[in-house]
Formats: structure tokens, C-alpha cells, sequence
């Protein structure tokens, strides 16, 4: 499995790259800059990328949007975030798409090699994996009890499908109903979570999100 690394820290970075080829994995690259990263990606179409959201040159949200305008032009590229920081609004915008394969860990939260090694290749096998402080972070509103208490048998049947990864299709097929029927318990579910449009929050991954917090 081909790995690229983005992390500006060289200790780390280094640390990062010995812990993966000690698990088997192949390092494709391992930069430490933004436009690094952009170019590995694009060349290279690693397995997995696991990125920090502060590189050069800002040192801002650089590692994040590099990411995202990767995956922009190679739909689906596993992306998994590694940083002390969670920056929302690119966060929320890598995990609407619908192609899953993404995480996002916060570094003083991985407390072993296996942790991390099974994040990596669950990324790079199409899966979804957050830090339950990230995923409070990203939701920041009640706790998941609270939330969750409003719904439905049959929408938290919808929402765990959703949070599986499935499609309307696919969730249909799994309970024996419509997808006339899932859109419609989908749009209660939105409606009692609370979750109205706004113009960066994707409303299907903030339900998923209130479903995985706790």
C-alpha cells in the first residue's frame, strides 16, 4: 500500500514514515509543504494521504485544501487528516462528498501504533474514521443522547445506514422500502437533528456526524 505523508515537523514527519514501513506500507512521498503535497498527490495517486490541515506556506487550512483540490481532480482519493488542530469549515467540505475514504485524528488522541495503522488502511479501503472530538467539534451542538432521542425505530435504521457509508439505493434495498420512502425519513431526520441549509454545512454528514459523536 503507497503512502504519501505531509507534515512539516521533521522529527514527526520522519517518525511517521519508519512507523508505516514498519507496518508494511511503501512511502510514494513524504513532503512537508502544501504545494509538496498537491504535487505528490497528482503524481503519485497514493493508496492514502495523511496530511496535517497547518503546512507551509501559511501555515493555516494549507494541508486541508491541498487535499481537497486533490481529491477535486482524482474523485475518492483517501485522504487521512493527522493534526493537533480542527479546522471546520474544509473539514466539513472533505467529508460531504460522497465518496467516503477520509478521517481525521487529533495527534495527542493516537495512543498506539495499531490505532493508527488500522485508521490508515480502513481510509484506504473506502472507510470513514473520526475522532470522537472532532466529530463534537464539527457538530457543535447537543450530545448524542439528546440528539438522537428525537428519531424514529425506522430513521435510526436510515441514519445508521447512512453512516455506513450507503446511498438512498443502497438503503433501500437493506430495509425493503422505497427510496421515496428513505428521502422522506431522511428529510425528518434533518428536521429533528436540526439541521437546516446553510451554506457550508452538508446536511446528510452532520446527521452521520451526530450519530457517530460519543
Amino acid at each position: 500500500m503507497r503512502v504519501v505523508v505531509a507534515e512539516d515537523l521533521f522529527l514527526l514527519r520522519n517518525g511517521l514514515v519508519r512507523l508505516l514501513e514498519a507496518h508494511g506500507f511503501e512511502i510514494a512521498a513524504a513532503v512537508d509543504s502544501a504545494p509538496d503535497l498537491l504535487q505528490a498527490l497528482l503524481q503519485d495517486e497514493p493508496d492514502v494521504a495523511i496530511i496535517d490541515v497547518r503546512l507551509p506556506p501559511t501555515f493555516t487550512d494549507d494541508g486541508l485544501r491541498a487535499a481537497l483540490e486533490a481529491r477535486r481532480a482524482v474523485p475518492g482519493l483517501p485522504v487521512l487528516v493527522l493534526s493537533q488542530y480542527v479546522e471546520q469549515l474544509y473539514a466539513r467540505e472533505l467529508l460531504a462528498g460522497d465518496a467516503g475514504a477520509v478521517g481525521y485524528l487529533l495527534k495527542d488522541r493516537v495512543f498506539n501504533d495499531d490505532q493508527f495503522v488500522d485508521a490508515v488502511r480502513s481510509v484506504a479501503s473506502g472507510g470513514t474514521v473520526m475522532d470522537s472530538e472532532v466529530v463534537a467539534k464539527l457538530l457543535g451542538r447537543r450530545s448524542r443522547e439528546e440528539t438522537l432521542a428525537r428519531l424514529s425505530a425506522r430513521e435510526r435504521e436510515v441514519l445508521e445506514l447512512m453512516a455506513e457509508g450507503r446511498s438512498n439505493s443502497a438503503i433501500a434495498q437493506r430495509l425493503f422500502i422505497t427510496e421515496k420512502a428513505v428521502s422522506k425519513h431522511s428529510t425528518s431526520i434533518f428536521a429533528k437533528l436540526d439541521l437546516v441549509p446553510s451554506d457550508d454545512d452538508n446536511r446528510r454528514v452532520l446527521a452521520v456526524l451526530a450519530y457517530l459523536n460519543g
